[in-house]
């Protein structure tokens, strides 16, 4: 078994050329499409998007999943406008050939309990997991700090809830960690069933600085041993955000990219796991 490795190409460069160059540099066949030329994926035009397919295959990469910004609203915000663009989205992904679509289960307002928004959450949730079944993709739900699915309960409760095949689950361990969970010790057996999609990201529990794959306390090689001894054949998306984070990405730059590909690639190397 040889896992396949991708990472957020945005992080790289805003320029869509260089993070071509760097990611094939690094030996990548897939990338995660966000953004390039400093707009976000679901505002490019259709020249653009043109553009980004045309530029992928010169490479000869593919998109992993599209990395999208579906679910950073609040849960009082209006949603049709939301559910409006999680139709693009699925039109964007079929036109990058793109199997995933990453989406969120929406930010909670500092102070409120998630519980009191949970009923609105799962309709939300249940509505775009209906839009991606039509469209033949699967939405991946990454546990974003500050969402409703911030906690491995949470995240929990959410996928089996929605109870969709078009519904699964995106591993972050640096944001599990930014909320207080140890990401294994704490979540993994409860959440490996619903497990289809890694993104490699690490933080200090202490500051919750983000730092490269198994520089934190987000045990990234406890959970890589475990993908492998049960055969998880999913993809690993390099998220570094060693230069900069904010609501709708981070930044890093070829270097630090290179950087948390190194870190990731060595615990690979030293748990004997075969990737490309």
């Amino acid at each position: 078994m040889v896992w396949t490795l991708s990472g957020f190409a945005d992080e790289i460069s805003p320029d869509l050329a260089t993070q071509c160059e760097v990611a094939v540099r690094l030996g990548l066949r897939f990338v995660e499409f966000r953004s390039a030329w400093e707009t976000n994926v679901l505002d490019l035009d259709e020249g653009q998007l043109g553009r980004v397919g045309e530029m992928l295959g010169r490479h000869d990469l593919q998109v992993s999943s599209v990395g999208s910004p579906i679910g950073k609203i609040s849960v009082d915000e209006d949603f049709e406008p939301h559910l409006a663009r999680m139709r693009h989205a699925a039109r964007v992904a079929r036109l990058l050939g793109a199997p995933y679509i990453r989406v969120f289960s929406f930010f909670v307002r500092p102070g409120e309990d998630p519980r009191a928004s949970r009923d609105v959450v799962l309709r939300r949730m249940t509505v775009l997991a209906e839009v991606a079944a039509q469209a033949g993709v699967v939405l991946l739900h990454e546990n974003e700090k500050d969402i409703y699915g911030d906690t491995p309960e949470r995240c929990l409760d959410v996928v089996e809830s929605v109870g969709s095949e078009h519904l699964r689950l995106a591993w972050d361990a640096a944001n599990f960690v930014q909320v207080g969970v140890r990401p294994f010790t704490d979540g993994f057996r409860m959440l490996r069933p619903h497990l289809e999609y890694v993104q490699i990201k690490d933080a200090v529990r202490g500051t919750g600085e983000v730092v490269p794959a198994g520089r934190g306390d987000g045990e990234v090689a406890e959970t890589v041993r475990a993908l492998h001894a049960d055969g998880f054949d999913g993809f690993f998306s390099l998220e570094p955000h060693l230069g900069s984070a904010h609501t709708l990405g981070g930044f890093s730059g070829p270097e630090l990219f290179t950087e948390a590909w190194e870190a990731f690639t060595g615990i690979l190397d030293a748990e004997q796991v075969a990737y490309a």
